[in-house]
């Protein structure tokens, strides 16, 4: 299985920055892509940024040039970098990884998997 820790959420005023890590563990083959997920109180979960394993990069663009997402492949983790927050930065963010993991009889499939999440609150 894959295990995500999210860390680095919290309460920051608007125009504050937070920075978020996501560590993957577990029986891990590879990773594909990886990526960081919102949830506002009633909305639905939209996706905030994305890199692949090629680091090609996407953003939703409520975001753009405010988030920076990175990656350290040797240690499977993500991060994003929030700057200029607003408050309608404001809700969960979720770790989103694709990966495959290693079996005794050799690897199976990409499946997403999702971290606990971790809440952002952005103040006015």
């Amino acid at each position: 299985q894959v295990q995500l820790v999210e860390s680095g959420g919290g309460l920051v005023q608007t125009g504050g920055s937070l920075r978020l890590s996501c560590a993957a563990s577990g029986n891990i083959f590879s990773i594909n892509a990886m990526g960081w997920y919102r949830q506002a109180p009633g909305k639905q979960r939209e996706l905030v940024a994305r890199i692949t394993s090629s680091t090609i990069t996407n953003y939703a663009d409520s975001v753009k040039g405010r988030f920076t997402i990175s990656r350290d492949t040797a240690n499977n983790t993500v991060y994003l970098q929030m700057n200029s927050l607003k408050p309608e930065d404001t809700g969960v963010y979720y770790c989103n990884v694709n990966a495959r993991l290693q079996y005794s009889w050799g690897q199976g499939n990409f499946f997403n998997y999702w971290g606990h999440g971790t809440q952002v609150t952005v103040s006015s």
